[in-house]
């Protein structure tokens, strides 16, 4: 799982852009439709499953516990061992650079009776987990990690689960899904009812997913924030589940066709969870041409196609509201902005900093390298743009194995005076496998 050597690339611009894009299937979903199918009793069948390394990394873990996940086709047919039924992993699960797989999945671990020793590439290791380990300690699992930044939550880390564990009611110190989502899954092989509380709403996939598959759970808004109650010792039903396309995808062509003059691109069948629009509402105040097309909706999520032609965009200040439904979008947004009229502040993210990179210092080096102006803030940039213009480009950037860093700056390229030099292309696999060459079709044929 571990990337090979570096492959460099060098990003030229674009006259325009035209076409029609089907973007990836949405990774969080892509995750979960398989966790979910693995703990169901039975067979289920997912269609539009992102097949990027994280979620392979997802689909070799649960294998490695006893589930069997094989490709028919288009799709992928889960043959899962039922709650409780996972199985002791003969060796340690490989997350590469995913750490949604990881945290959910020591999530799933945590209630069972088993032990898995979770190892990661380079960054992935880097990057802090005690925001799971505290409240599945709390549940009975023991987790011991490597040491890093300021305490011991680091991988590679091993988890020994607890069963039967203890149903806990516990608040969100930080606003994350994939904690919320830990907490959940270790709740469904746990007697009573776990309870997450929530005071500032996340991506709600885990929630609409399990409904579908059966298992109780209750979703109540109170002073205190959003409370998700589930029912343990589930019995999950086998589905049947198509997975929309991935709005974290998406988001590079709807900058990219922003800031191209004349370009007019189709963006097929994008999820619009409205937990996950906020790219699109902080486009829509700089004054993009976003228009959905068909609207509806596709195993419990709402759909649409998107097309977007080139606007003149105007710099705002992002609302911070916004922050937990764009968070993996901050990268393309700072793009858009290095191409507005004006100063675009965009704070409020300070989970920015523990993403694949810090994606702030990341961000301000790749477009100051090529001309743009930046401040950078504890939780965020403000960036001058370049009024519709060109920008300088000429730069090479370091990715940092960053999938998001490395597809922004080559959006960010595609209106530029001069090529910009990617150090590492290779991390977009983790994500988007297909971005470069659907990039070059869209500029080939406008």
């Amino acid at each position: 799982m571990s990337h090979g050597p570096a492959q460099p690339r060098t990003c030229r611009a674009a006259t325009r852009l035209a076409g029609e894009v089907t973007v990836p299937g949405d990774k969080s979903i892509s995750h979960r439709a398989l966790m979910f199918s693995a703990l169901a009793v039975g067979r289920s069948r997912v269609e539009g499953l992102l097949e990027g390394e994280d979620v392979l990394a997802t689909a070799a873990a649960l294998r490695a516990m006893g589930a069997t996940i094989e490709r028919d086709g288009d799709a992928w047919i889960i043959d899962g061992v039922g709650v409780g039924g996972l199985l002791q992993p003969a060796t340690a699960l490989d997350m590469g650079n995913s750490g949604t797989s990881t945290r959910l999945l020591m999530g799933l671990v945590a209630s069972h009776p088993i032990t898995a020793t979770f190892t990661g590439d380079a960054s992935l290791s880097k990057r802090p987990m005690a925001r799971v380990i505290e409240p599945l300690a709390e549940m009975g699992a023991d987790i011991t990690a490597s040491p890093g930044g300021n305490g011991n939550d680091r991988l590679p880390l091993m988890v020994r689960g607890m069963c039967p564990a203890v149903p806990i009611h516990y608040t969100l110190p930080v606003a994350s899904a994939q904690v919320k989502s830990a907490v959940l899954l270790a709740g469904l092989n746990t007697p009573g009812i776990t309870r997450v509380v929530e005071p500032v709403p996340t991506r709600d996939h885990s929630e609409r997913m399990l409904a579908g598959f059966d298992a109780r759970i209750e979703v109540e808004q109170t002073p205190q924030g959003r409370v998700i109650a589930i029912h343990g010792e589930a019995e999950l039903r086998p589905q049947q589940i198509v997975v929309p396309g991935d709005p974290s995808s998406a988001a590079f062509w709807l900058v990219a066709a922003s800031i191209v003059p004349g370009s007019d691109v189709l963006v097929r069948n994008v999820g619009l969870n409205p937990t996950r629009t906020g790219l699109i509402a902080a486009l829509n105040l700089m004054g993009a041409s976003i228009e959905e097309i068909d609207p509806r909706t596709v195993g419990g999520e709402p759909v649409a196609d998107l097309r977007v032609r080139h606007a003149v965009l105007n710099a705002i200040e992002v609302p911070p509201g916004l922050a937990p439904s764009m968070i993996d979008e901050y990268p393309a947004l700072f793009v858009a902005a290095a191409f507005a009229r004006g100063r675009t502040v965009a704070r409020g993210a300070h989970e920015l900093r523990v993403k694949e990179s810090d994606r702030i210092a990341a961000m301000r080096a790749g477009l100051e390298g090529n001309g743009v102006g930046c401040e950078e803030f504890d939780d965020g940039l403000a960036i001058t743009g370049s009024g519709g213009e060109a920008i300088a480009g000429g730069g090479t950037v370091a990715t940092e194995l960053d999938h998001r860093i490395a597809m922004s700056m080559a959006v960010a390229a595609l209106h530029a005076r001069a090529p910009v030099t990617l150090d590492d292309s290779a991390p977009v696999a983790t994500s988007y496998p297909a971005f470069f060459a659907t990039l070059d079709r869209l500029a080939t044929q406008a």
